[in-house]
């Protein structure tokens, strides 16, 4: 007697859930359980020395009216900005011109603009900050110096400061979005170029008509990461500037340490303004990914 196929079904379903299952488990442990355990601390104040108490919205309240927020908001807006003005275009400009070199030499192109996401981002940071050295022996200002330009006071300029950041962040984080949208760009089909080209199509246009069109979900995908990311800023401004020049250079991620590892040790606002941050990026994307739905097709 044979067995049903859609018995058979349930048994395969049920034994590839079995063999998911101990994956299952560990992500949502790393994963869900802490955003849940950070949704509910959110209510509470704590230190985690003593027992919790329960707050309610008290938490939010305090963030909310925190003359410090709507400066970090404009700093880490500004940042956004910055990083999708200079840091979105250059990576999808370089591998699309590393996409056009013979193929033996594209994998070393790829290499070497791949190679400052392999430099530890400590280390990284630590040296851009020596480059920026407002000294007129400064590596930077020494560069500039021929130009007659300088010396400038980079990190301890309220104008300079978050542009000098923002060019080591997109120095830093280039070489991964470099390396996809080269992946992206070996889907395109040879022969839409061959025929851009005997319609007389030029470079430019080829890249603008062709691969452009074709890549274009990549690219909005790539977008969407990337203002995420932006957003959520912390370990350059953390480690080069600490928030200053009068914080200048404040983003929400640090006002965030702040309060949890400032001086009252307030883990309670510090994770409602997770929680707050973490609600405007869904709601953000959301409305992004209805904006885009039909470039994506």
């Amino acid at each position: 007697m044979s067995v049903p196929r859609s018995r058979h079904r349930r048994r395969g379903s049920l034994a590839a859930l079995m063999i998911a299952l101990p994956a299952i488990l560990v992500f949502a442990a790393f994963s869900w359980w802490p955003i849940l355990r950070g949704a509910v601390m959110s209510l509470q104040k704590t230190n985690f020395l003593g027992p919790a108490q329960w707050v309610g919205l008290d938490n939010f309240i305090y963030v909310l009216s925190d003359p410090l927020l709507l400066t970090a908001i404009g700093n880490t807006l500004l940042f956004v900005g910055l990083a999708v003005l200079f840091g979105f275009p250059l990576p999808l400009a370089l591998a699309v011109v590393i996409s056009t070199v013979r193929a033996r030499r594209r994998g070393l192109y790829a290499a070497l603009a791949y190679l400052p996401v392999i430099v530890p981002p400590v280390v990284a940071i630590l040296l851009w900050k020596f480059a920026y050295d407002p000294a007129p022996t400064g590596l930077f200002n020494t560069l500039l110096a021929p130009l007659g330009i300088g010396p400038l006071p980079w990190l301890n300029s309220g104008t300079l400061a978050m542009p000098a950041i923002v060019l080591q962040a997109t120095w830093a984080a280039a070489g991964t979005s470099v390396l996809v949208y080269l992946a992206a760009l070996t889907a395109v089909r040879p022969d839409l170029y061959e025929a851009a080209i005997l319609d007389g199509a030029g470079i430019w246009k080829r890249v603008w008509h062709v691969t452009l069109p074709q890549i274009r979900t990549v690219i909005l995908i790539m977008m969407l990461l990337q203002l995420i990311g932006a957003t959520q800023v912390f370990t350059e401004p953390f480690l080069m500037t600490s928030g200053g020049p009068q914080n200048a250079t404040l983003t929400i991620l640090l006002l965030m340490y702040r309060y949890a590892f400032g001086g009252s040790a307030d883990y309670g606002a510090a994770t409602a303004l997770g929680v707050l941050l973490a609600l405007v990026l869904a709601f953000l994307s959301f409305l992004y990914l209805r904006a885009t739905r039909r470039w994506q097709s």
